[in-house]
């Protein structure tokens, strides 16, 4: 049985988390700051565990540069339960409750001429780059109808996309909804996970939300550009179980109205459960049902990591850790372009990702692939399987993936490719 040591984990999520974490986590989990109880067993509403909320916000705001402020100009941090697929769902509940809201202020209680209004002028954009992205949209389309949801670009359609995902095609061809008044929201995933394409800067559009799951806490993010920024935890951050969410003041209680469940029921339009209510968790420092703090203070223990890591600086603390990550990337991509014949990347090289590196050997040769597979696996390199959906190979580059293990990986991916891979 190999040591943790021993082996390098690749995986696309659950991600690998830093060993010294965990080693303090076994601690805490038998007995947590020297109570006599494990952290998992505290009440979600202790001192203890309010600390621990407290430190892990303060900690972000520091990475990402958030702004802080009771005024419309500050953005609230939300921990919440359900995941990236939750916030599809609550992204839509929200959004398209404050775009009700704003039609109602200037058209009053006729309920007939917003029904109208909604029916003729209500649009949500999405920028379906990949997998998650045409998740996120088919959940709107459900929530909502698709006859509201105007896809502004898809990159299947690209003129050398095959049908398939791998290039973000140029703004100039977008079909984005032009009127700020009829746009709810615009959405973009800004990195995807099945599909290795990345955002190499922020889209532009009315109301922007960003699914930043798998990127999250890996490069600079311009937080102001965006009404809201959302990611689960299992990639960067921590564990599986806690989804954070980055809302801005402007879209939340007082400083923005949200129509009532009565209303959007009587126009047709879903309610969401409390639980994905941005309002309510925001309203109850995200301790509205039983916040799981142990998947908080991980997610803190990681934060502080980084924090630590990267000494303060000009700009958001982030930058130190977005170098790594642009440095182990480019080892990785140098050693698969340096061998065409055997490795293909997938991606278009103007969206490669930096975290999930797709690519193929030998075309997809099936026994090349498994080839590949099985010797990684003899040298303690794991996790490399695409996703299901796509097949082929994924690296995934997180953030508690180390050098020295992207080192050792580079090496079996040179040997392979001379053939002396034994």
């Amino acid at each position: 049985m190999p040591a943790r040591g021993e082996v390098a984990y690749f995986g696309a999520g659950p991600a690998p988390l830093p060993t010294p974490v965990l080693e303090s986590a076994s601690r805490v989990l038998l007995n947590y700051n020297d109570s006599g109880i494990g952290i998992t067993e505290i009440s979600h509403r202790s001192p203890e565990a309010n600390a621990v909320l407290a430190h892990t916000k303060e900690s972000l705001r520091s990475l990402l540069d958030i702004p802080k402020s009771d005024g419309p100009d500050g953005y609230e941090i939300l921990f919440l339960q359900g995941g990236g697929s939750g916030e599809f769902s609550a992204v839509v509940y929200h959004m398209v409750s404050l775009w009700i809201a704003r039609q109602r202020q200037d058209l009053g209680e006729d309920v007939e001429r917003l029904r109208q209004t909604m029916q003729e002028e209500m649009k949500l954009d999405y920028l379906v780059t990949g997998s998650w992205s045409l998740k996120a949209s088919q959940e709107a389309a459900r929530l909502v109808g698709a006859e509201h949801i105007n896809i502004v670009t898809d990159a299947r359609k690209h003129s050398d996309s095959n049908g398939k995902f791998g290039r973000i095609p140029e703004q100039n061809t977008w079909n984005s909804t032009k009127e700020e008044k009829r746009c709810a929201l615009t959405y973009y995933c800004d990195n995807e996970t099945v599909d290795g394409v990345e955002f190499q800067s922020t889209p532009e559009g009315h109301n922007l939300v960003a699914d930043m799951s798998s990127n999250f806490l890996s490069r600079k993010v311009d937080v102001r550009k965006h009404a809201a920024i959302f990611g689960g935890a299992q990639k960067n951050i921590g564990t599986t179980g806690i989804t954070i969410a980055i809302v801005s003041n402007r879209l939340l209680p007082p400083h923005a109205s949200m129509a009532s469940p009565i209303l959007l029921r009587k126009l047709g339009l879903p309610v969401g459960p409390v639980v994905l209510d941005w309002p309510t968790i925001a309203k109850n420092d995200s301790l509205y049902n039983t916040l799981p703090i142990f998947d908080v203070w991980i997610a803190g223990q990681v934060m502080q990591r980084l924090l630590d890591k990267h000494p303060a600086s000009s700009s958001a603390r982030i930058a130190g850790q977005e170098a790594e990550s642009n440095k182990k990337a480019e080892m990785i991509y140098s050693a698969l372009d340096q061998n065409p014949q055997v490795y293909q990347v997938v991606p278009d090289k103007s969206v490669r990702s930096r975290m999930n590196i797709c690519f193929r050997v030998q075309g997809g040769d099936e026994s090349a692939e498994k080839k590949f597979l099985d010797g990684a696996k003899s040298k303690g390199l794991l996790g490399l399987k695409g996703h299901r959906s796509v097949g082929g190979m994924r690296i995934s580059n997180y953030n508690a993936v180390s050098v020295e293990s992207v080192q050792k990986l580079v090496q079996y991916l040179r040997e392979f490719a001379d053939g002396s891979a034994k």
